[in-house]
């Protein structure tokens, strides 16, 4: 019995296909875990991203204040931060609705001295990068 344990452990033939077995199981199994991580985190961003609906309902040239005064809505599925305004490609400082709420709405005032019967094109970018931008035309 002692001689038959003895060649069982020097005979290393079976011992080689169960390990690379093993080991392709556990290559695999990792592999498979950064995918599905990396996919969650894709589709995580990408839901948040596409989920900000913003739109501008009113635009107001306020010739006394020198400031362009936009009533914004928040349509979408997320809350949204205003981080930059630009007007003609030029940052410009802003105030009031810097973030919405979902379903909420409130004016975002922008110092700029504009001048009268001018288009201005005034974009507004969020803290993920969306952007909410067309030509607007002064009185």
């Amino acid at each position: 019995m002692r001689k038959k344990f003895k060649l069982f452990l020097r005979d290393k033939r079976a011992i080689t296909p169960v390990l690379s077995h093993l080991l392709l199981t556990v290559v695999a199994v990792a592999i498979m875990s950064l995918a599905t991580s990396a996919t969650f985190m894709i589709t995580t961003n990408l839901r948040e991203t596409m989920g900000e609906r913003v739109i501008v309902e009113d635009v107001w040239f306020n010739s006394g204040a020198g400031t362009i005064d936009l009533y914004v809505s928040n349509v979408g599925k997320s809350d949204i931060q205003v981080s930059n305004v630009y007007v003609d490609h030029v940052g410009q400082s802003f105030n009031g609705a810097s973030s919405l709420e979902v379903n909420k709405h409130g004016w975002l005032r922008i110092d700029f001295n504009w001048t009268s019967e001018e288009s201005y094109y005034i974009d507004i970018v969020t803290k993920r990068g969306t952007h909410i931008a067309s030509y607007y035309k002064a009185p």
